[in-house]
């Protein structure tokens, strides 16, 4: 839904075409802020809004609002933060002092947790505007900032990732970057020599006697060889699970780069196969690769329809030699369900071992009410939460121990779904 501004008989400027002034300076100064509080601006959006405003020439605030609407927001999710930040930098760009004052006092009980959040970012997005024409006068500085304290790695550890600001989502995508899957290795069919195998190797004692002519028979041993079971991630993109899935595919990109035979699929309304581009070595690089053919972001979710598409054309491909899959949803089903338990178990049956990661599982009361959570949760060996860092490093201890099916985390749904 278009956010409308509010009326307002003067203008904030005019463009360079009908009276100069600064407003090609202020836009600049405008776009930093959005940049800082989160929002993918760049010098080629910077020069199409002073370019824009000089083209469509500005007679009331409202067409200067979505002159710059119109450059700076691409996505739906953007649109809130754009709208605030345009409703307080235009009104008055000093107006820092009464901002830091009013707005960040107020946001320990929010009642609705994303507006507020988004207050959060910007306010600081505007501080550090401040501060910094503050020191341009000033002999420029360098400092080298300290590593975070102890205190304040278990507060971001614990943090959840809808709640972060800017410098708390930065500081996090760093330490998912230095995140590893420590898996389980299996044996698989295949032996390798070892003089203390459990094995004899028949055919390596035969050569070994036919060289030396039949006269002396030396003993060859062999075991077993072992090596990490695939990993399949299917991850939910849509409108509900956009922040988190964002902060997840920095991790799914240092998980990829450090092991072999990691297969990452996105879905929302359509199942899109993302694992060549999470194999770039630079995470900016993938992530804009991604965006490009991951068409239905914060859009709705048919997990059945996409489930089954995935049974039906990658399932035999990827899901080999004992896969273990991730999958990474809320269980919203926009279809109510329709499917969805007929492919989970499927896909239960096909692979190694199944776990679901669930945000909504950091709610205390929460309850698999939904006909698409109860259409899944039968069919997961492992049901856990994903919605900061602590939770992926418990992740990574789940992986590390020996599969087991119908973990206590499961389990203890279970009796909630009987009718």
């Amino acid at each position: 839904m278009p956010f409308d501004p509010p009326p307002d008989p003067e203008p904030p400027g005019r463009s360079g075409r009908n009276g100069g002034g600064r407003l090609p300076e202020n836009i600049m100064h405008f776009a930093r802020v959005l940049r800082a509080a989160g929002l993918p601006v760049g010098p080629g959006q910077v020069i199409r809004a002073i370019e824009a405003a000089d083209a469509v020439g500005i007679g009331t605030r409202e067409d200067f609002y979505w002159t710059l609407h119109a450059v700076f927001v691409n996505r739906r999710d953007q649109r809130e933060l754009f709208d605030q930040a345009f409703h307080v930098f235009w009104r008055n760009p000093r107006l820092l002092e009464r901002l830091m004052t009013v707005i960040l006092p107020t946001i320990e009980t929010p009642p609705d947790e994303n507006r507020e959040e988004m207050s959060r970012r910007l306010a600081e997005a505007l501080k550090g505007l401040a501060e910094a024409a503050d020191r341009a006068p000033e002999r420029e500085e360098i400092e080298l900032d300290a590593a975070m304290t102890w205190t304040d790695r278990e507060a971001l550890k614990s943090r959840d990732f809808e709640k972060m600001s800017q410098a708390e989502m930065d500081a996090a995508r760093r330490a998912l970057a230095r995140m590893r899957l420590p898996v389980e290795r299996v044996a698989t069919r295949r032996y390798r020599p070892d003089p203390a195998g459990p094995r004899i190797d028949m055919r390596r004692i035969l050569r070994r006697s036919v060289r030396s002519g039949g006269d002396t028979i030396l003993l060859a041993r062999r075991r077993r060889k072992t090596r990490r079971p695939p990993l399949v991630v299917l991850c939910d993109i849509s409108g509900s699970m956009s922040r988190y899935s964002r902060m997840l595919l920095h991790f799914l990109h240092a998980v990829t780069n450090d092991r072999d035979r990691v297969h990452t699929f996105l879905f929302g309304t359509r199942l899109t196969n993302v694992t060549r581009y999470l194999r770039y070595k630079d995470v900016d690089e993938a992530l804009d690769k991604i965006g490009q053919v991951a068409e239905d972001w914060d859009g709705g979710t048919r997990i059945g329809r996409t489930l089954g598409e995935f049974n039906r054309l990658w399932s035999r491909r990827v899901l080999g030699q004992g896969a273990l899959v991730l999958m990474i949803t809320d269980g919203l089903d926009r279809d109510g369900g329709d499917g969805l338990e007929r492919e989970m178990d499927r896909l239960h049956r096909s692979c190694r071992r199944l776990i679901w990661l669930n945000p909504l599982l950091r709610y205390e009361g929460f309850e698999p009410k939904s006909a698409g959570i109860r259409a899944m949760l039968p069919h997961v060996d492992d049901f856990r939460t994903v919605h900061n860092l602590e939770s992926l490093e418990q992740l990574g201890a789940a992986f590390a121990r020996p599969a087991t099916r119908q973990d206590r985390s499961v389990t203890r749904w279970l009796p909630m779904l009987r009718p």
